[in-house]
Formats: C-alpha cells, structure tokens, sequence
C-alpha cells in the first residue's frame, strides 16, 4: 500500500534559478515521514521524542534527482513501505510532478531508545506498519 502527501514548491526550497535545491528534498521527506507517523500510524514525532523520550531517526538514505523541480510546481511524494526489521524499517519514497519524476529515495529509519541504542518497534508503531504493508482489497 501507498501513501501521498502533496508538498508545493516553495521560494524557500529554491536556488537562484528557481530550482529545488537538492538538501530541501531532504526536508520535505523528513516532513512527509513525520505526516506519515502522525496521520497514518497515529504515533506522532511529538509523542516519540516529548513524551516517550525515544527518536526515529533516520540511519541509511540514498536518492537520485531525475528530473529538476521548480518554483510553483506542486510534488506529489508516493511512499511505501518496503520492509519492517526488528528495530528498523526501509521506505520507497517517490515525488513527482506533472508525470514527472523528480526525486526517488530509499530510506532506513530505527526506533532508538533515550539512550541512541536501537531498540524493537513498539508493538501499536509494528502492527500499524505491518497493515500498511499488506495490500488492500
């Protein structure tokens, strides 16, 4: 299964030529993360680190930039998760604009305890996960 987040493309993302400034796909894949966790898995980034103490960060990325953005276009990230580990889990992450895609990510982030150890899923982050992963009828 996949989820969407819509993300526009902002001055403030942009270089001078008004083209997405590679470090800013870090950002907005950073947010559509945490709107992931929030609206999906229902376990916010504010629940994690204020109240639990514990973090998600993330451990391994890697991503390619096929085609440039620019200012006022409106990216459509598509992600998916890919695989859930004991203390990890690999996302697919894909944005794209008018057919286009403009950025293509794999990601690994791990629940770490207080401490930056890693540390299993909490059993309600797991089994949301593990649904998401399964295909819909």
């Amino acid at each position: 299964m996949t989820w969407q987040r819509v993300i526009p493309v902002e001055f403030n993302h942009c270089d001078p030529a008004g083209i997405v400034f590679y470090p800013r796909y870090f950002e907005m894949t950073n947010s559509v993360i945490e709107n992931f966790f929030a609206e999906v898995l229902d376990y916010p980034y504010a629940r994690i680190t204020l109240e639990e103490h514990h973090g998600v960060p993330t451990v391994h990325l890697e991503a390619d930039f096929p085609a440039p953005a620019r200012l006022g276009e409106r990216l459509t990230f598509t992600l998916t998760a890919e695989r859930i580990g004991r203390a990890s889990v690999t996302f697919a992450l894909q944005a794209e604009a008018a057919g286009t895609v403009r950025m293509q990510a794999r990601l690994v982030l791990a629940w770490v305890t207080p401490e930056g150890r890693a540390a299993p899923w909490p059993e309600a982050i797991r089994s949301r996960l593990t649904r998401f992963m399964e295909p819909q009828a």
